[in-house]
C-alpha cells in the first residue's frame, strides 16, 4: 500500500507542478494584456469546479483555485460563461443599455465586449504568446547556466541489415545535411527521420576528403526513450552516434545566445508538431503520438525519476530533478500555446477566427452560427481528448496484459 502510495505522488506531484506553471503562465497572459487594455476582470481561475482556495484582492478580482486541475479561465466582467463568447450586435446593444443605467454613461467602456476588436484580439493572443514566452525563456535560462551537450553527426556504428546498411552507410561517416537540411549534432538527425518512416531521405555525407550522396528510407520501429523508458513508434536509420572524445561537445552560450537558442529550440518544437499534424492528415502518420493527462502526468513522472537519477547526493538529485521538469516545461508551454492558437472554436484560435471575421463584415457573427461553431468545436477537442487518452491507456501496463487476453 505504502509503495503504491510512493508511486501516485510520484507521477503526480510532477504532473501537477508542470500543468500548474504552463496554465497559470497562459491564463496571466490573458489577464496582464486585459488589465493593460482596461478590461474589468471577475475571477482569475486555476483549475475548474468547486474551488478549493479562493480570496477577492482590492480591485475586486476574485483568484480561485479549482478542485479540476486541467485547464483554467480569466472570467472578464459581464461574460455569460468563461468561454467569452462574442455577443450578437442585439445582445450588445441590449447590454450597454443595462450597464449605463446600472453604472451611468461610460461605463460599459471597462467590459470586454465594448472594447476595439484590437484589444480584444491582443487579449486573446496574449495566453498562447505568454506560452511562447515561458517556452523561450526556460530554454534560454537552461542554455545559459548549464549548456548543451552535443554529439558531432558522425556515425559510430551501422546496424546491420538496417536501412542505413542497405543505403551503403560506413562507421566514420559525418552527415552534413539530409533532404539540403545541414545537420550539426547526431539528435538532429535522429529527430529528423523520427517523423519521416517510409519517406526516402537523401544525405550528403562526409567520407574522408569527399562528399558523397546516399538515399535512405527510415523503418517504423518500437523506440524505447532510455531516458524516460517510454516507448513510441518512430522512423529509424540504425545508426549510431560516435562516442569519440572528439565527437562529444559541450556547447556554453552567452546571455544574448541562450536567448537565440531559446528561440530555435521553441520553433523546433513547433516545427516538428506542425510537421507530425501534415502527415497525419496526409494519412502517415497514425496520430499514435498525441498524448493525454495522463500521458503527460506519466511523462513529468518519468522526467522526475530521470532528473533524479545517477544524483551523488541529495542536492544534486534535486537539481537533477528541477532541470528535467524545466526542460518538460517548457517544451509544454510551447506546445500549448500553438494548439491554443488552432483555429478551433472554445480556443483562442477560434476566437481570432471570429474577430478576424467581425473585422471583414463590421459586425460580429450571428449568435447561431457562434453557438454551432462552440459544438462543433466542443466536439472536435472532446473527440481528440478521447483519441489521445486512448493512445495513453494503450501504454500502461495493465491495459496492455488486458489487451493480450483478448488478442
Amino acid at each position: 500500500m505504502l509503495g503504491l502510495l510512493q508511486q501516485v505522488l510520484l507521477y503526480t506531484v510532477p504532473f501537477l507542478l508542470v500543468l500548474t506553471v504552463v496554465i497559470t503562465i497562459h491564463e496571466l497572459g490573458h489577464f496582464l494584456v486585459a488589465r493593460w487594455c482596461g478590461v474589468a476582470v471577475d475571477r482569475f481561475s486555476i483549475g475548474f469546479g468547486r474551488a478549493i482556495l479562493h480570496w477577492t484582492d482590492k480591485s475586486g478580482v476574485e483568484w480561485r483555485l479549482g478542485w479540476i486541475p486541467f485547464g483554467g479561465y480569466v472570467k472578464f466582467a459581464g461574460d455569460a460563461n468563461a468561454a467569452s463568447a462574442a455577443p450578437t450586435k442585439d445582445d450588445l446593444a441590449a447590454q450597454r443599455r443595462e450597464i449605463v443605467a446600472r453604472e451611468g454613461i461610460g461605463a460599459e467602456l471597462k467590459y470586454f465586449h465594448f472594447k476595439p476588436l484590437w484589444q480584444r484580439a491582443l487579449v486573446v493572443l496574449a495566453g498562447p504568446m505568454a506560452n511562447f514566452i515561458l517556452s523561450i525563456v526556460l530554454f534560454a535560462v537552461l542554455l545559459g547556466s548549464l549548456g548543451e551537450i552535443g554529439y558531432k553527426p558522425r556515425i559510430g556504428g551501422v546496424q546491420p541489415n538496417s536501412p542505413a546498411a542497405r543505403a551503403g552507410f560506413q562507421t566514420g561517416d559525418l552527415v552534413v545535411s539530409a533532404n539540403g537540411r545541414l545537420i550539426d549534432d547526431f539528435n538532429d538527425l535522429a529527430t529528423y527521420t523520427a517523423l519521416r518512416a517510409g519517406e526516402p531521405i537523401r544525405f550528403t555525407v562526409r567520407r574522408g576528403p569527399a562528399d558523397i550522396d546516399l538515399v535512405a528510407t527510415p523503418e517504423r520501429r518500437l523506440v524505447k526513450n532510455r531516458a524516460t523508458g517510454a516507448s513510441a513508434k518512430l522512423g529509424v536509420l540504425g545508426l549510431a552516434s560516435s562516442a569519440s572524445p572528439g565527437d562529444v561537445f559541450h556547447r556554453r552560450y552567452s546571455p544574448l545566445q541562450a536567448i537565440g537558442g531559446g528561440v530555435a529550440h521553441s520553433w523546433a518544437q513547433i516545427e516538428t508538431t506542425v510537421f507530425y499534424i501534415s502527415r497525419i492528415f496526409c494519412g502517415r502518420e497514425s496520430g499514435d503520438q498525441l498524448g493525454s493527462f495522463i500521458g503527460i502526468a506519466k511523462t513529468s513522472g518519468d522526467f522526475a525519476q530521470a532528473g533524479a537519477h545517477g544524483g551523488p547526493n541529495f542536492g544534486a538529485k534535486v537539481l537533477g530533478v528541477v532541470v528535467a521538469l524545466t526542460t518538460l516545461i517548457a517544451a509544454l508551454s510551447v506546445n500549448i500555446g500553438f494548439a491554443n492558437l488552432l483555429p478551433v472554436p472554445v480556443l483562442d484560435g477560434g476566437h481570432l477566427l471570429f474577430y478576424a471575421y467581425e473585422a471583414v463584415a463590421r459586425r460580429p457573427l450571428g449568435a447561431k452560427v457562434q453557438a454551432a461553431g462552440y459544438r462543433v468545436g466542443l466536439a472536435l477537442l472532446l473527440g481528440l481528448m478521447l483519441f489521445a487518452t486512448w493512445n495513453d491507456l494503450q501504454q500502461l501496463p495493465v491495459f496492455k496484459i488486458l489487451g493480450g487476453l483478448f488478442s
